[in-house]
């Protein structure tokens, strides 16, 4: 993720980290806290951005298989219609960003537990 994140701030369970999320003309930043609650639990709350209330999580279950990944996440607006229409432009980019997010850390964890296989 080096070039796509910067932490600004950094404390014993939680991060203050600028994102960098490519959009049709350039690059857009947010601002947000990003909570760990080993090992179950991250958790992520806007501070700046494109709309006033963002909030995620990523859960992580034991699986039979390995772990299971459950993202979780709410976007608000304000100024009514207008902000609906904003919302839906904003939520499309927010997703593909987490579904880049989640195929990265896939591949990175695929690669370690292989890795772990064969030392």
């Amino acid at each position: 993720m080096q070039g796509e994140l910067d932490v600004w701030e950094r404390g014993s369970d939680m991060v203050l980290a600028a994102h960098f999320t490519p959009v049709k003309r350039g690059t857009t930043t947010t601002l947000e806290t990003v909570r760990f609650q080993r090992p179950e639990r991250i958790d992520f709350r806007l501070a700046r951005g494109p709309v006033p209330h963002v909030v995620e999580s990523f859960l992580l279950e034991p699986a039979k298989a390995g772990t299971t990944l459950t993202w979780q996440g709410e976007l608000g607006t304000d100024f009514w219609a207008l902000g609906a229409w904003w919302g839906e432009r904003v939520a499309r980019h927010w997703e593909a960003a987490v579904r880049r997010s989640v195929a990265a850390i896939t591949v990175e964890a695929e690669r370690r537990a292989h890795s772990r296989e064969y030392s």
